[in-house]
């Protein structure tokens, strides 16, 4: 049977994640909140976020900067950093 967690992205029962992305209390929050599908489109947009601001991913600032987008991609706030020239699909 699958697991369901209440995404709050899509504000709707998905498919929960199968493991914590992260150790502690942080990843037990995702897992507890955030799904599947939601997961893999924020990895997705992370890639393209470190690609086009050429982050290193091992500098504070730049771990910082991609905490501060993946809530705000969960949260579906309205200013997550997008790709240049980037237009929401239709």
């Amino acid at each position: 049977m699958t697991k369901l967690v209440f995404c709050r992205k899509y504000q709707q029962e998905l498919e929960a994640l199968d493991f914590a992305p992260f150790p502690g209390p942080k990843g037990e929050e995702l897992l507890n909140s955030v799904s599947k599908q939601a997961w893999q489109e924020w990895l997705k947009h992370q890639t393209t976020l470190i690609n086009e601001k050429r982050l290193n991913v091992f500098e504070a600032e730049a771990k910082k900067f991609l905490e501060e987008q993946r809530e705000k991609f969960f949260n579906n706030d309205a200013d997550v950093e997008h790709a240049e020239g980037w237009k929401p699909q239709a």
